[in-house]
């Protein structure tokens, strides 16, 4: 058990890595298009609040914290005057990015490890980030505990087809033993979730869910779509990758 935490650990610093210089890489390329990626990331950030607020209307004073908030999450758009943004990486987000960035406050932190009370917050926001970190279970834990009773939870994270699981512990197993190969996919993630581990991240946790969906036949359909460019959009189109698994919740 102590082997495969180290192991987790080490990949969690790896795409940690890799995500910091693709940023690095992205930065460049974005500026001056500052107020074009601005209004985007608005319509997704409001998309999201507007499907949480089918459920119940979230105040103007509500406190929302997005746990993952990386370069360009959803806190920076979302129109609360007291979003917080957390990220292990949000020191380097808040100088690559400061155009979005200032739009909330940053704080940088692990999800496994969150420095704020039980019930701290109104909303809690986590798109998309958690397979890329330590510890997906501590995370939602995390999510949940700092969660008001009565508040909201938006959750989203990509599932595969088993054989990508299968894949990214092999993957996982011969780097753990020094072998100096890594295919970018596997290192950018600790592991590829399946659509029933997704599920299981909820299991017996005070929480009410309100919807969860997933796009699975979306994914299947976008893969068959486009001409294979490699091996693996071929694989794509018989196992399912990168689909969307989203939870809406409410804290009991």
């Amino acid at each position: 058990m102590a082997w495969r935490d180290e192991t987790r650990r080490k990949l969690a610093q790896r795409a940690l890595e890799r995500q910091l210089a693709y940023q690095q890489r992205k930065a460049e390329h974005v500026r001056g298009r500052e107020d074009e990626i601005i209004a985007a990331m608005m319509r997704t950030s409001r998309r999201v609040r507007d499907l949480l607020e089918t459920f119940q209307p979230i105040k103007p004073d509500a406190r929302v914290i997005e746990v993952g908030s990386g370069a360009h999450g959803l806190i920076f758009c979302f129109g609360s005057p007291h979003g917080i943004g957390v990220d292990p990486l949000a020191v380097s987000y808040g100088s690559l990015f400061p155009r979005w960035q200032r739009r909330a406050q940053t704080v940088a932190a692990v999800g496994e490890s969150l420095p704020f009370a039980d019930g701290s917050f109104d909303v809690v926001l986590c798109d998309n980030v958690v397979d890329h970190a330590e510890s997906p279970v501590r995370i939602v834990r995390e999510l949940v505990r700092i969660l008001v009773p009565g508040g909201l939870l938006y959750f989203t994270v990509n599932v595969h087809h088993r054989v990508y699981a299968v894949a990214a512990d092999v993957h996982s197993s011969w780097r753990a033993v020094g072998v100096p190969f890594e295919i970018g996919p596997f290192a950018d993630h600790t592991t590829h979730l399946t659509f029933e581990a997704a599920e299981n991240l909820f299991q017996n946790l005070p929480l009410q869910i309100l919807s969860a969906k997933s796009n699975i036949e979306e994914a299947r359909a976008r893969a068959r779509k486009h001409p294979p460019r490699h091996a693996g959009d071929r694989l794509k189109r018989v196992f399912f990758k990168n689909a969307l698994y989203e939870v809406v919740a409410r804290r009991a």
